[in-house]
């Protein structure tokens, strides 16, 4: 058994409000601490939207009464809110640009708004950017010019971790997380997961991309799950939108990480809470801590998960390493493959 400080996931969605069929703040912080997460900070695409005072109530609102974890959340940038949003800086984790289409309505384009909201946002809150290949080299551009740092999301290409690299060794102040999925799957893995239930954003790449991200680790500041829930009669339908359920099965897959030699329980530690905590600026949990059996192994099910979306890309799949127990401030939360800690008991971060 190996204890671990209370682990932090930087990037989920948690579908409250307005998609609380496929994951809520109940259902979605129960997944986390049975994955070994603590803290969970969720993202603007809901709906409505968080970007404004009252979509960020209603989501603070719901989630003070569901979260058995501690929790934040982010605003959305648009076209229309580049000043509104810094009012709500001081409630809010970060704010989080869209440059690419995926899973909602918050996709902005416009150069000069990106700029601007790069010149806008406080320097001590942490900027976010959903920004693949080309858009990725304009959302550094653009921090950098406003004197700011910037936080690439879910780097998936060879390109991008290329393009991160570069502008870290010239100083330039940007960070990036890549998810579980894209450093263990790629394009040849979507005729097994289907076609549907393979949708993501961003996309899974080639096998050299996955591999880039692999062997330049060292690049990477945090993991993050981009825990994406949606039920299978919507990942089966035509329109099948992306995202895959990941809070409960990313620390395994880490932790495989570690037994083929690739990094150390150090470097798990290091990117899924020194980074974290450090980036996003998050507070200490104190009496917190998670226990992995490391050589446990247990088969995939999610019919057998907390979320609610029930489903996993990795369904049958034998992993090794299982989180056994975890505290929360002095109180066991999670313990034996039983959430403990009640709804309404997580406390806002931000």
């Amino acid at each position: 058994m190996i204890k671990l400080p209370g682990l932090i996931d930087p990037h989920v969605h948690l579908r409250d409000p307005g998609g609380t069929h496929k994951e809520d703040w109940d259902s979605g912080t129960a997944a986390a601490l049975a994955g070994g997460f603590t803290t969970v900070c969720a993202m603007p695409n809901t709906t409505p939207p968080i970007i404004d005072a009252a979509a960020l109530e209603m989501s603070l609102t719901a989630a003070a009464q569901k979260a058995r974890c501690d929790y934040g959340v982010y605003v959305g940038a648009t076209l229309e809110n580049v000043d509104s949003a810094t009012t709500l800086a001081k409630r809010v984790v970060g704010k989080k640009m869209y440059l690419n289409g995926t899973f909602g309505t918050l996709k902005m384009e416009q150069l000069d708004a990106i700029v601007a909201h790069c010149a806008s946002w406080p320097a001590d809150k942490p900027l976010l950017a959903h920004a693949e290949q080309h858009t990725c080299g304009a959302a550094i551009l653009a921090a950098h010019l406003a004197g700011r740092s910037i936080h690439i999301c879910h780097v998936s290409r060879a390109e991008e971790i290329s393009l991160i690299r570069t502008a870290k060794d010239k100083g330039i102040k940007v960070t990036c997380e890549v998810g579980p999925h894209h450093l263990f799957l790629c394009l040849d893995d979507v005729q097994r997961i289907g076609t549907g239930r393979a949708e993501v954003r961003p996309m899974l790449a080639t096998a050299s991309d996955r591999d880039a991200l692999r062997a330049n680790l060292e690049v990477v500041d945090c993991f993050a799950t981009d825990h994406a829930p949606h039920l299978l009669s919507e990942k089966d339908s035509p329109a099948h939108p992306p995202g895959y359920p990941g809070l409960e099965t990313a620390l395994a897959l880490y932790l495989d990480l570690v037994h083929a030699g690739i990094i150390t329980i150090d470097d798990v530690i290091d990117k899924c809470y020194t980074q974290p905590r450090r980036i996003f600026n998050l507070p200490e949990q104190p009496n917190t801590w998670v226990e992995v059996d490391p050589d446990a192994t247990w088969v995939v099910r999610g019919a057998d998960m907390q979320t609610r979306a029930k489903w996993t890309p990795w369904e049958g799949t034998t992993l090794r390493g299982r989180v056994e127990r975890v505290v929360l401030r002095g109180k066991v939360a999670y313990e034996g493959g039983h959430v403990l800690a009640q709804p309404g008991t997580g406390r806002l971060i931000s």
